[in-house]
């Protein structure tokens, strides 16, 4: 007599999995010869009945990834999809730019370059240009940035979401907390930020912005002694400037009020 097989309940776990993969597989049929769906081709190309394709169309369409075709049944990504790809597209294009402006600072002040790209709750580093300098400071490349760094607090100023940025610095510990919101707001007004730490090393760091928003930050790392701390040094403007001709570049458009 053989034991019957009793199947195993599935867990929470194994439905929010099993949910995340159909919405990939749903999401991965759009293509350039398939910029739109229905039911009905979703359901024989993936295998689903109609009634779990068209609940998961439900559930996508009211968190935008996807979004109806005016009078049809059809369906196309959504707004949250096209936003993704615009950050995606706007990264790499940040990565293959950046560089040759980076160059050019770091002849023209001396001073080491770094810039960073926002990762899941911070910068990380993500370009490194060393200065020729019998003195140098530099960040290695994937260095996860804290949130009261400099660069942090440039993203945080000027993130798309600054309901996510808020939820961010509550995470701080007081007094930090409310000495990075103010960090932050004067941020805003002089469009960009310099701090020194504990060691006496020296950040400045300005905003590059895509059509989208801002999409990296870069900043000049140096001792006291080698970078001045003020916005209005000859090392802070040529910064700005440069970061003002990249986000040109870029498609996007520099804040009015950090003019």
């Amino acid at each position: 007599m053989t034991e019957r097989q009793v199947d195993k309940p599935v867990t929470a776990r194994e439905q929010d999995i099993q949910a995340v993969s159909r919405t990939a597989q749903i999401l991965g049929l759009f293509d350039p010869e398939t910029p739109e769906l229905s039911v009905a081709e979703t359901s024989r190309r993936l295998g689903l009945n109609r009634t779990t394709v068209h609940r998961y169309f439900s559930s996508m369409i009211s968190s935008g990834l996807l979004e109806r075709v005016e009078d049809s049944a059809l369906v196309r990504p959504g707004r949250a999809i096209l936003q993704l790809g615009s950050f995606s597209l706007g990264r790499q294009r940040i990565l293959q730019m950046a560089p040759a402006y980076m160059r050019e600072l770091t002849l023209e002040i001396k001073i080491s370059i770094v810039l960073s790209l926002w990762g899941t709750s911070g910068p990380v580093v993500s370009l490194v240009e060393e200065a020729d300098h019998p003195t140098l400071v530099t960040v290695r490349v994937g260095s996860q940035l804290a949130l009261n760094s400099a660069q942090a607090k440039v993203f945080l100023a000027f993130l798309p979401d600054q309901f996510h940025a808020d939820r961010l610095t509550g995470s701080l510990p007081e007094p930090q907390r409310t000495e990075t919101r103010r960090r932050i707001e004067a941020i805003r007004q002089a469009g960009m930020s310099s701090d020194v730490n504990h060691r006496g090393i020296c950040i400045v760091a300005a905003p590059v912005f895509a059509a989208a928003g801002i999409c990296a930050t870069i900043a000049a790392v140096g001792t006291e002694r080698m970078l001045p701390a003020a916005l209005d040094s000859r090392e802070a403007t040529a910064l700005k400037a440069a970061c003002k001709r990249l986000t040109k570049e870029m498609g996007g458009t520099w804040p009015e009020a950090t003019d």
